[in-house]
């Protein structure tokens, strides 16, 4: 039996119904962008295992995998502009578009706004997404909004959707740098100073963050990793001196050192945190040393292999199991003695005056990571603030009577906002007598003498666009009673 032809239309016979292209990038690109959105998941803990499965199932090669992160990442890190560009695209507010189809357009005003892909190209390949993840109905409309998105550049989009600045600087710098307007705010007065710090800061918010190693002492050494690496994959850290920075597309997981434990993937903020504690200047002894806060385990791993070089003992504790877990894998290996355990930091199991040195670095709303972690920004919300206050106090007074008389305590944070760091700090030494042991703040900035542009101490606030860093903050303070 013959197959009956499409029946005409308009005097032409109809065009025979064509499967749409799959296209694995950018279907991982989705499925990624969907599961940050339905899962809250991240997108550095979703991406690697779906590149891997790519790898193996659909043949993916590094040109493949190097898309499809561009795609996630830039979509995230620039969701904010483009859903005030869509929004001047479709006829209906944002939120009656279902977030399937956001995600989408997301990709594809991305692709022709965002990256060098042609508009053509960039129009008809999330056009066939939007076929395959969303049927063909859904994909007429996506084509008709990326259209319009075709009509204007980056800049041109910007110019009309974006207030003035000198109406509202928030809201301008909001929109052209795709940030919350309290996050703005936020930043802008953990920062201070005017138009051009601010904006450097936020742009760098959206640069491609280095991938930064640490060689653990005792396990291994820069040498060896820029050695592995050869010049033009590695180069040695700004400012610590365990740090050795990879080339864009570096694979940590392609190194002996790291596969072994002997090296990690750590920030350099995060380094020079454990870096100062270990130099802060300690009368009597130096035998016990706390990481109260230890997961996932960077700092602990640093910190230990300092502490063994000294014959000091390392106790390294994280509240959830879990997370412990993934401490005592960092620490395995640690040239010195160690123990890990999973305990609350707030009701410790230890006695009173028990260490030397002790770190917490506290859960915050890591808004000082939002170049690793984009999806943090739109996540986080003013309430996150206050509603980490009251632990990151509670385990900073620990802390304080957990070391002994003369020692020292860090308090660290991945978060710039002025109510998680300097604020806690001083809320906590103001304390009612007997509820907070004494302590005096020391000048933690001569404890990183080549870094620069520290501020006016004695506490020390890193940033991205200075330092190339995560906004790290840190204050050492010692126990005076």
């Amino acid at each position: 039996m013959n197959q009956a032809s499409p029946r005409p239309r308009n005097g032409r016979p109809a065009r025979p119904h064509r499967r749409p292209k799959k296209d694995p990038v950018r279907i991982l690109a989705f499925e990624a962008l969907r599961a940050v959105d339905e899962r809250d998941a991240y997108a550095n803990l979703v991406l690697p295992p779906l590149l891997r499965k790519a790898r193996e199932k659909d043949g993916f090669q590094a040109r493949d995998a190097a898309l499809a992160t561009e795609l996630v990442y830039g979509s995230l890190r620039r969701r904010g502009t483009y859903d005030a560009i869509i929004a001047a695209c479709v006829d209906r507010p944002l939120r009656e578009v279902d977030p399937p189809v956001l995600d989408v357009l997301s990709l594809g005003a991305h692709q022709l706004l965002g990256t060098r892909i042609p508009p053509h190209a960039a129009v008809s390949a999330t056009v066939e997404l939007a076929r395959v993840v969303l049927g063909d109905g859904r994909a007429k409309f996506v084509n008709a909004v990326l259209r319009r998105i075709t009509a204007h550049d980056l800049d041109g989009w910007l110019e009309r959707v974006a207030p003035p600045y000198e109406d509202d600087p928030e809201e301008h710098l909001s929109v052209v740098h795709s940030h919350p307007r309290w996050v703005v705010s936020a930043l802008w007065d953990a920062l201070g100073g005017g138009r051009a710090g601010i904006e450097e800061l936020l742009a760098a918010d959206n640069a491609r963050p280095e991938v930064t190693l640490v060689a653990r002492p005792g396990r291994a050494t820069t040498d060896e990793l820029l050695s592995t690496l050869g010049p033009e994959a590695g180069r040695a850290g700004r400012w610590s001196p365990y740090a050795v920075a990879l080339a864009e597309g570096g694979e940590p997981g392609a190194l002996d050192a790291v596969r072994e434990g002997r090296a990690g993937v750590q920030d350099e903020g995060s380094q020079l945190v454990a870096l100062a504690l270990a130099s802060a200047p300690l009368e009597g002894p130096d035998a016990r040393w706390l990481d109260g806060c230890a997961g996932p385990g960077g700092k602990a791993a640093l910190l230990g292999a300092l502490a063994a070089e000294r014959g000091a003992t390392l106790l390294a504790s994280e509240k959830q199991p879990h997370r412990a877990r993934l401490v005592g894998r960092a620490l395995a290996g640690n040239p010195g003695p160690y123990q890990v355990i999973a305990a609350d930091g707030t009701r410790p199991p230890w006695r009173e005056g028990t260490f030397d040195r002790a770190l917490v670095d506290v859960p915050c709303t890591g808004l000082g990571a939002l170049r690793r972690r984009p999806e943090a920004r739109w996540r986080r919300r003013p309430e996150d603030v206050a509603g980490f206050g009251p632990l990151q106090r509670a385990l900073l007074r620990e802390a304080l009577r957990s070391v002994r008389v003369g020692g020292v305590v860090a308090y660290a944070t991945c978060s710039p906002h002025l109510a998680e760091t300097r604020v806690v700090v001083e809320d906590v030494l103001r304390g009612r007598a007997g509820e907070t042991p004494p302590a005096d703040w020391i000048d933690a900035r001569p404890l990183l003498p080549d870094v620069p542009s520290l501020g006016n101490g004695p506490d020390i606030q890193l940033w991205p666009h200075v330092h190339g860093t995560d906004a790290m903050y840190l204050a050492l303070l010692r126990r005076t009673a």
